[in-house]
């Protein structure tokens, strides 16, 4: 039998394009002699669809559409993933149509994503069918990991996934596939759905394992795929597919199509950032660039009275080297300003946290005047390891319609910064990748002077929200105890700033808000 792989970016709520381009890979498929055509979980509908998923009418159109793609299904058959309103509830279904007929629907079992809770409901899991002759067993998403103790007559597993990107994750996943082929002694066939959707980004990554848990066919990760997979044929395993060195490189791919597909799907073309000679900017504006064009990304320099020339210098040569436009607004006058306007107020007292975030705000306005005036929205430049301490300004630098990576820790921004370099060109100065980080917010501040160095926060982090360690745990692993105590009371203290955030596009396994989800009011996390 040969099976159609067909791996599609599918937009949530835009059933007639999903549907178009589910009818386009029918078409190709016939073409190409397949006998069956796979497309991911919740294809029809996109995904996650949320609310989306409790308005009848928005489940009917999707069961109308699924007989639209059914009329295409003439000498070919296909397995559609589509929510369908059943007697028990919303399920997450894979319809089986052959013969221009819709034979069943397969609902997934186990509900385990919080973006689907309370919207679907279980359903009745796995089932055994006979296609073009060949037994095999449907599988929706999580419910994969379920598979146990198949039909000795099944010789193919079908799983249609919508399974997001995360750091770590592909590995995982592969693992755990392999296992199951090599322990069923079935050969395996994984549909995943790519691109943005919203905070997410579906990899793709499809691919078929045989019974002896060999890979033998990958798709393209971050990508639309189309690929035969023919059960008569011997192929050639992979080698490993995935290593440590692929690390940087995914997480460039997830970040630049994640930030491609919000603007395309929402119907933005352009975007505008502030650029201040760190680290963190210099990135975002290079992914900008390499997502939307340059000629589609704008930048505004806006130096206070604490900003250096070196700063000033190379954010302009950063901007010039990805040929984005800019403009310089000094901010000093309107500092000064705000400040005198506010002395009848808080005039006699010293300077502090005040006189810095005043700073952040009044980039921000000059920033969001730019977004009204012109359109170009702007994009967040924030970090992990900032936002997880509350090293950020509330309606300062934490405002934005999108963080492309205020999920990646501080370090990661670095190693970031010298792929970008390495693979297009150097665009971020030298200056920038070397200097000590700081906020420049007053006279020759430095972020060292309150924090300690980034290594050892993200390390310790990363225990704490990745892995959820104790933090007895991490002092015993060989961290400072009063360090450690600073980190966790930093981030419990600013749990509130978090619940502000834009949508931060979730590129690690425990993003805050989703996978990390504490309650704002909360005097059990100040004691533990």
């Amino acid at each position: 039998m040969k099976i159609a792989l067909a791996q599609l970016n599918y937009t949530v709520g835009d059933v007639d394009g999903n549907v178009s381009k589910i009818i386009d890979a029918i078409g190709r498929a016939k073409k190409e002699g397949a006998d069956l055509v796979l497309f991911a979980e919740q294809a029809v509908s996109g995904t996650p669809a949320f609310d989306l998923l409790r308005k009848t009418t928005f489940l009917e159109l999707c069961e109308d559409a699924l007989v639209e793609i059914a009329s295409c299904c003439d000498n070919i058959a296909a397995i559609i993933g589509l929510p369908i309103l059943t007697d028990e509830g919303t399920v997450s279904a894979a319809a089986l149509v052959q013969n221009r007929k819709v034979l069943r629907f397969v609902s997934k079992r186990n509900i385990s994503a919080r973006r689907e809770m309370g919207f679907l409901d279980g359903g009745s899991g796995y089932q055994y069918a006979t296609i073009k002759g060949r037994k095999c067993a449907i599988v929706v998403g999580d419910d994969l990991r379920k598979v146990h103790d198949l039909n000795p007559s099944v010789e193919t597993i079908i799983s249609i996934n919508a399974r997001k990107y995360g750091k770590g994750l592909l590995t995982y996943r592969y693992e755990t596939m392999r296992k199951l082929a090599f322990r069923e002694g079935k050969e395996l066939v994984i549909v995943n759905q790519v691109g943005g959707s919203t905070d997410i980004v579906y990899d793709g990554t499809s691919g078929v394992l045989n019974k002896r848990g060999e890979l033998v066919m990958l798709l393209k990760s971050f990508e639309e795929d189309f690929q035969i997979y023919d059960t008569e044929v011997e192929y050639t395993p992979y080698d490993e597919p995935y290593n440590s060195t692929d690390r940087t490189r995914l997480i460039y791919q997830a970040a630049c199509l994640g930030l491609k597909d919000f603007f395309r799907k929402n119907g933005y073309t352009k975007a505008s950032i502030g650029l201040s000679g760190g680290i963190d900017s210099a990135v975002v504006a290079s992914l900008a660039a390499a997502a939307l064009g340059k000629e589609n990304v704008r930048a505004l320099l806006m130096p206070s009275p604490f900003s250096s020339d070196h700063s000033v210098e190379d954010a302009r040569e950063l901007a010039q080297n990805l040929g984005i436009e800019y403009n310089v607004i000094p901010i000093s006058e309107i500092y000064n300003s705000v400040v005198n306007t506010l002395k009848p107020v808080i005039g006699g007292t010293d300077f502090d946290i005040t006189e810095e975030n005043i700073q952040t705000r009044i980039r921000t306005v000059l920033l969001m005047a730019v977004q009204n005036k012109t359109d170009y929205v702007l994009l967040n430049s924030s970090n992990k390891s900032e936002n997880a301490l509350g090293w950020c300004t509330l309606y300062g630098d934490t405002a934005g319609a999108f963080s492309p990576t205020g999920d990646l820790y501080k370090t990661e921004m670095y190693d970031l910064a010298r792929y970008i370099n390495r693979e297009c060109g150097n665009p971020i100065p030298e200056n920038i990748l070397t200097k000590e980080p700081s906020s420049e917010l007053r006279p020759d501040q430095k972020d060292s002077d309150f924090l300690p160095p980034y290594e050892v926060i993200d390390a310790i982090l990363y225990r704490m929200i990745e892995k959820g360690e104790h933090r007895e745990e991490i002092v015993n692993a060989g961290f400072d105890s009063e360090v450690v105590e600073t980190i966790h009371s930093l981030i419990m203290r600013n749990e509130k700033k978090r619940y502000q955030f834009p949508p931060v596009l979730r590129l690690s396994s425990c993003a805050f808000g989703h996978e990390r989800l504490m309650p704002l009011t909360n005097k059990y996390g100040n004691l533990n």
